[in-house]
């Protein structure tokens, strides 16, 4: 988790910068994070136009989304090392948005040069950037691209799996257990961990099967990862009910709480609820859950 105060990222809808129709729509979702998207959902021919939208888009970003709370709003942009790159880091500097997503991260180096453009422009601190680990090389140095999330002057705060690209570039099959991604997404998880950044899963693509999805969602979540990108609305809630803690999850970390609350227990380091060893560790995950809980309102 990037900061004390949590911050939710189950559900990570892109929408596409170029498409109208759905940037009205956004107060009306109950995602946690919006993801305004210059890379893979815009055309060559309309890039620049996306672009040149970004100003307008977040001077008039909604207060709070349709779940009540404030909708995180990043921008996922081209790679730098693309002919758009460069101009879309400006425009997303100058917008301001809670993030900025580069694609096609494959070292430290990338995150670095980013977070340089952001500081020699004057971009507040609150700019964090997000990377998409989606390429061999990107995987093979997540460790050390994770690492930079210990260090709050790189910005870097979070990861986004980039499942669609991992499996083009490698030849891996894509099956439906994704029991040939799974060793390369735990290796994200790990190192997200390691580094102190939230996590992203990659994106479901047939937005239709909505049990699949599902399903899906709960497996992330079991691995350790915050959220899931998300390519359309019908996916929101399935995300924001898996990623959030079950009532039994929440009445158990009360009982912690209560028990090492308790006269008896103060300054204790183990104690003994319902038959099992409790240590102060898990008083540590008890509170994190609940704050998670109490910010999602499950």
């Amino acid at each position: 988790m990037t900061t004390d105060l949590y911050r939710p990222r189950r559900s990570v809808l892109y929408v596409p910068a170029s498409n109208d129709k759905a940037l009205a729509k956004m107060a009306q979702l109950a995602c946690d994070t919006v993801i305004i998207d210059l890379e893979d959902a815009v055309a060559p021919a309309e890039k620049v136009a996306a672009r040149e939208k970004l100003a307008g888009i977040f001077s008039n970003r909604p207060d709070t989304n349709h779940s009540g709370r404030r909708c995180e709003m990043v921008v996922r942009i081209n790679a730098l090392s693309s002919e758009w790159g460069g101009a879309d880091l400006l425009a997303a500097a100058k917008a301001e948005p809670d993030g900025i997503l580069l694609a096609k991260v494959d070292t430290p180096r990338d995150v670095l040069e980013a977070g340089d453009v952001l500081d020699d422009n004057s971009a507040p601190d609150s700019v964090k950037l997000w990377a998409m680990i989606e390429t061999p090389k990107a995987v093979l140095n997540v460790g050390a691209i994770a690492e930079l999330g210990r260090d709050p002057a790189s910005r870097l705060v979070c990861f986004v799996a980039g499942t669609n690209d991992l499996t083009k570039d490698t030849g891996v099959m894509a099956t439906s257990d994704r029991r040939y991604l799974l060793p390369w997404l735990m290796q994200m998880v790990l190192a997200a961990r390691a580094g102190d950044l939230d996590i992203v899963d990659g994106v479901f693509n047939d937005f239709r099967a909505l049990d699949a999805f599902s399903r899906e969602c709960t497996e992330a979540a079991a691995m350790g990862f915050d959220g899931k990108t998300l390519i359309h609305p019908a996916q929101i809630e399935a995300a924001n009910r898996a990623f959030a803690p079950s009532a039994e999850a929440v009445a158990k970390a009360r009982a912690v709480k209560q028990a090492f609350a308790l006269p008896e227990n103060a300054g204790k380091n183990v104690i003994a609820l319902e038959g099992r060893m409790v240590e102060r560790l898990h008083l540590a995950q008890a509170e994190k859950l609940l704050a998670k809980a109490t910010a999602v309102g499950a």
